[in-house]
């Protein structure tokens, strides 16, 4: 209470009965003591307990970052929700991945299937080989020398020879 509030029950306080001042029921102290409950009960708000539920949206953007990235934890997720703009905690990240049943980074996926690996490998691996022509016009046997590239399926012959151990 500031001074005026103060002032103004001091004389409210003053315009008692002098039979209840004598008798000192209700003291200036306990006059202000009183003052914040009943302030307390008059003003009273809904206060929403707990933390804001997360959007639905940034829910589903979190399932979907740890079902396409198996080896994000929460602080990666947290840190690439930051990029868009979101603001999430990584506790509020373990809560979306616990109810939507994603075990944490380190135990999500442990093996890697051959088909994971040779789709993420694909851009960068080369497939090698030879095979052999026979030229019906010389009679000669051709050895061609080719690679793969198996992320493309683009083909590109090295060379071509009719005596393979020759330089």
């Amino acid at each position: 209470m500031d001074w005026a509030d103060q002032a103004v029950l001091a004389e409210l306080i003053r315009l008692l009965p002098k039979v209840l001042r004598a008798n000192r029921w209700v003291t200036p102290d306990t006059a202000l003591r009183w003052h914040p409950r009943l302030l307390a009960r008059k003003w009273t708000y809904p206060h929403p307990i707990g933390r804001p539920p997360v959007d639905h949206n940034v829910a589903m953007l979190i399932k979907r970052m740890a079902k396409e990235n198996h080896t994000w934890g929460y602080q990666r997720i947290q840190g690439e929700l930051l990029k868009p703009g979101y603001r999430v905690g990584t506790s509020t990240i373990r809560r979306v991945l616990n109810r939507v049943r994603i075990p944490p980074a380190p135990t999500r996926c442990t093996d890697t299937t051959w088909r994971q690996f040779l789709r993420t490998q694909a851009s960068t691996m080369p497939a090698c080989d030879f095979f052999h022509v026979d030229c019906t016009v010389t009679l000669k046997r051709i050895y061609v020398f080719y690679v793969l590239e198996i992320g493309s399926r683009y083909v590109h012959l090295l060379g071509t020879t009719t005596n393979p151990d020759r330089a």
